[in-house]
């Protein structure tokens, strides 16, 4: 479980016990540094690195950090809001000692997620981290709720040989086929052999649907641990694949056409150790309150789809017809609606019932798509928001007025479709905030504005290697 408490300066005193303890078991097994890892609103993994001696230091002062990464680009160019963008000011990066882990794909080297302060010590307003603590002590305050989530993580794996920004599959087997398993077997395995080492439970691994394309789904944690594990399983299918001679690829669409890499979130309301989407009165277990909290999400999506899908090249994966979940429809086990509902296996469903988002792709900054998929969840629970009737098979087959009837709806098919509709809910931005919502809205006009003028190809080009 995740500290839900702020970081202060000088450091809280149970964090300062225990760094002595931390920094020798470190130096003990080789670890000479330490990767602090967030990610922008861009969904970019940056980081900053210390020396393992330096823990200490970094957990009672932070580390420095411009907070103009806010506002960065996928190319790392620079947009500006009122308050975001400009050379001035600094930050400091303060390391979560419960997430702190020895890598085992990177020899040498631990990782940590941080949250950002301001120098006075106060709470960073475009810390995506401290925004979903922050979603996450408020549901358990006012609503008496908590939650369980997972993200799925799809990837691409190609030769590490091939040209500069070209992608070449490194196996070629049939989707979910066992050949493809055979020629990457000794990756694989490799990579099995880290997330152990590194305390990941994994569900499944295995080859996916697209050319050279894996899936693997961990266990369920809290949502900030759960945001946390996303970035560091990233960064370990990324270090085992280099040392495999291999490059891999989280882009929602590595290639224009085609099926691209999501990144659905399951997710799980909980009350007093109860999981409120089974054994209720309502529809395949669920209690009132998880049918309003899916409703809730269900009623922001094509908002929300501006926080799950932020990249030009999200929406080239979100096609009818591709698993995507591209139409405001949900369904038990309805892998073409935009929120499954997965009831579990009898005997399993107190524990496994959950809803799965699928308009979600590895673009998504994870803390912004759990904090604001609560939110909406949240703020379905207060209304006491019907969810309506369900939907079988392909949304696709409805006619215009049938799907009206049904409140059937297609997201948006371009960034800056999502962003007017973002832009339009006020219950997104008042959760985010001023500074992180406009922030969220810069970025992604910024990045449509950045690909105007190409085609799907060199949209899919331009990102292919960015996540």
């Amino acid at each position: 479980m995740t500290t839900l408490a702020d970081p202060v300066p000088g450091g809280r005193p149970g964090d300062l016990r225990r760094v002595a303890a931390l920094t020798a078991g470190l130096a003990a097994r080789g670890v000479r540094g330490i990767v602090l890892a967030y990610v922008d609103t861009a969904g970019v993994g940056r980081v900053k690195t210390i020396p393992t001696a330096r823990l200490e230091a970094a957990v009672s002062w932070g580390v420095g950090m411009s907070p103009v990464f806010d506002t960065f680009l996928a190319d790392d160019s620079i947009v500006t809001t009122d308050v975001l963008g400009s050379p001035d000011g600094d930050l400091r990066l303060y390391p979560d000692l419960d997430q702190l882990v020895a890598l085992a794909g990177q020899p040498g080297w631990a990782w940590a997620p941080v949250d950002r302060i301001t120098q006075d010590g106060e709470r960073h307003p475009g810390c995506t981290r401290t925004f979903l603590r922050r979603i996450v002590a408020d549901a358990a305050e006012r609503h008496g709720l908590a939650f369980k989530a997972a993200i799925e993580i799809e990837w691409a794996v190609g030769l590490g040989s091939a040209p500069a920004g070209e992608f070449a599959p490194a196996a070629r087997g049939p989707a979910y086929g066992a050949i493809r398993q055979v020629e990457l077997s000794d990756y694989t395995a490799d990579l099995l052999a880290a997330l152990a080492e590194q305390g990941v439970d994994v569900d499944q691994i295995h080859p996916e649907y697209a050319a050279g394309q894996f899936e693997v789904s961990v266990g369920a944690l809290d949502p900030v641990a759960a945001a946390d594990r996303s970035v560091l399983v990233r960064q370990t299918i990324r270090a085992v694949a280099q040392r495999h001679g291999l490059r891999v690829s989280f882009a929602p669409a590595v290639f224009a056409e085609g099926v691209g890499n999501g990144g659905h979130v399951h997710l799980s309301c909980w009350r007093d150790g109860v999981n409120l989407h089974a054994g209720g009165a309502g529809r395949y277990g669920m209690t009132a309150e998880a049918e309003s909290f899916a409703a809730g999400v269900l009623a922001r999506l094509p908002a929300l789809t501006a926080v799950t899908a932020p990249s030009p090249a999200s929406y080239l994966r979100l096609k009818p017809s591709q698993w995507a979940g591209v139409f405001t429809a949900w369904g038990r086990e309805t892998r073409e609606a935009a929120l499954r509902m997965v009831t579990g296996t009898a005997g399993r469903r107190d524990q496994d019932a959950n809803m799965e988002v699928k308009p979600v792709d590895l673009a998504a900054n994870p803390y912004l798509a759990l904090g604001c998929l609560i939110a909406a969840g949240l703020d379905g629970v207060t209304a006491g928001r019907p969810l309506p009737e369900e939907i079988t098979g392909d949304p696709a087959r409805f006619g215009g007025d049938e799907a009206a009837a049904l409140g059937v709806r297609r997201l948006p098919t371009s960034l800056p479709q999502a962003v007017a509709e973002f832009r339009a809910d006020e219950v997104l931005r008042t959760a985010l905030g001023p500074v992180l919502a406009d922030a969220v809205t810069a970025v992604r006009l910024g990045e449509a504005a950045a690909v105007e003028g190409l085609d799907d190809a060199q949209v899919a080009a331009a990102y292919r290697w960015t996540y």
